[in-house]
C-alpha cells in the first residue's frame, strides 16, 4: 500500500462522514464507516447498504431478503483507487484507476469491485478515483449470492459520493451497468437488489429485464415463514444433505421448498407455517445429528426493500 493521500483533498458535506460515532446507526453501517476511516484516513462521504436477493423458483421471480450488505466509500482526484474490506483484512489495496488495457494486479478479492470502478469511471462515475470498504453480514456459507449485493452496493456509493449533492444515482443505468462489466453474474438477482420493495417480489419480463413489475409475497402477513436452510460439511455431500433435509422439513410440516439461486448449491429456501417452524427446525437437527451430520443452519428471512443510502 502506498498510503498518498489524494493530490487535492475532496470535501463533500454529506451524511456518511459521522456514521461511524452515530449511536442510533445500525452496527453493521458504523463499522464499515469506522473501517473505512481507519484503513484510509478519512470518512466517508456516503455508506450504502444492499440485500442479499434470491429466486422464487418460478422464472424471472425474485426478491431481496432482510440481510444486508454494505460499502463505504470517499472521492478521490488522484487517479487511485483504495479497497479494503473487514472479510479480507490483510488484503486491502492502492490500485491505479486506469481506464484500458490490462487492470493492475490485485488481491482476488478485490478483482471484481475494481472491476466494477475501472467501469463507472469509464462511464463517468469517479474517474479521480475513490476510497472503498465493503462488508457483509453473511458469508458465502449461508448460500445466498454475494457478489450481486455487493457489486450494487459499490456502483451506487461510488456513483453517490461522485454525482453533485442531493442527486440520487440513476438504478437503471447502474444495472445496465453492471450487466455489460460482469455478463456471468446474476442480473435477476441484481434487479431485485437494485428495484425490491417490502414484502413484494419483482416479475422481470423473459424479454427484458427492464419490464418488470412488483407482485404480493409477504409471508409473515399470511402467518408463514420464510426460512433458509443452509448444510455445512464437505461439498459432495451437499446435494444429499439438502435432499435429506427438504424431505425432513416436508414431514413435519413446510410447504414447499426451493434454491435461492438458479443453480442448486449449499441452501434452500423453505416455506412454513409460523407454527410449525420450531417443529421443522427440531425434525432436520434431530436426523442430521443421528446421522452424525453437521446441522444445518436457519436464517429467518424477511421479504424486504431494496438498496438505500444509510443516513
Amino acid at each position: 500500500m502506498t498510503g498518498a493521500e489524494p493530490t487535492a483533498p475532496v470535501t463533500v458535506d454529506r451524511a456518511g462522514g459521522d456514521l461511524a460515532r452515530r449511536a442510533t446507526a445500525d452496527p453493521l453501517y458504523r463499522l464499515v464507516a469506522y473501517a473505512l476511516e481507519a484503513a484510509h484516513g478519512r470518512p466517508p462521504a456516503a455508506v450504502w447498504s444492499a440485500p442479499y436477493a434470491f429466486h422464487l423458483g418460478s422464472p424471472g421471480l425474485v426478491a431481496a431478503a432482510g440481510w444486508p450488505t454494505a460499502a463505504a466509500a470517499a472521492p478521490r482526484t488522484d487517479g487511485l483507487v483504495r479497497l479494503s474490506s473487514l472479510g479480507h483484512p490483510a488484503d486491502s489495496c492502492d490500485l491505479p484507476l486506469t481506464l484500458s488495457g490490462p487492470p493492475p494486479a490485485a488481491p482476488a478479492w478485490a478483482v471484481r469491485p475494481y472491476t466494477v470502478l475501472r467501469a463507472l469511471a469509464r462511464a463517468g462515475y469517479g474517474p479521480g478515483g475513490t476510497d472503498l470498504h465493503v462488508q457483509g453480514s453473511l458469508t458465502g456459507a449461508a448460500g445466498l449470492a454475494t457478489a450481486e449485493p455487493t457489486d450494487c452496493a459499490v456502483a451506487l456509493a461510488v456513483a453517490d459520493v461522485h454525482a453533485a449533492a442531493g442527486e440520487p444515482p440513476d438504478r437503471e443505468r447502474l444495472a445496465r451497468l453492471l450487466a455489460s462489466v460482469l455478463p456471468g453474474g446474476d442480473d435477476g438477482l441484481r434487479r431485485a437488489v437494485l428495484f425490491a420493495r417490502p414484502g413484494r417480489a419483482l416479475l422481470l419480463s423473459a424479454r427484458t429485464a427492464r419490464r418488470r413489475r412488483h407482485v404480493a409475497f409477504d409471508p409473515a402477513a399470511s402467518g408463514a415463514r420464510l426460512v433458509l436452510v443452509a448444510v455445512r460439511g464437505e461439498a459432495a455431500d451437499r446435494p444429499r444433505d439438502l435432499a435429506r433435509a427438504v424431505a425432513c422439513a416436508r414431514r413435519a410440516g413446510a410447504l414447499s421448498a426451493w434454491p435461492p439461486g438458479p443453480e442448486p448449491g449449499r441452501s434452500v429456501l423453505v416455506l412454513l407455517p409460523e407454527a410449525r417452524l420450531a417443529a421443522v427446525r427440531a425434525a432436520v437437527a434431530e436426523d442430521f445429528r443421528d446421522r452424525g451430520r453437521p446441522v444445518p443452519r436457519f436464517l429467518n428471512i424477511a421479504v424486504a426493500g431494496a438498496a438505500r443510502r444509510e443516513e
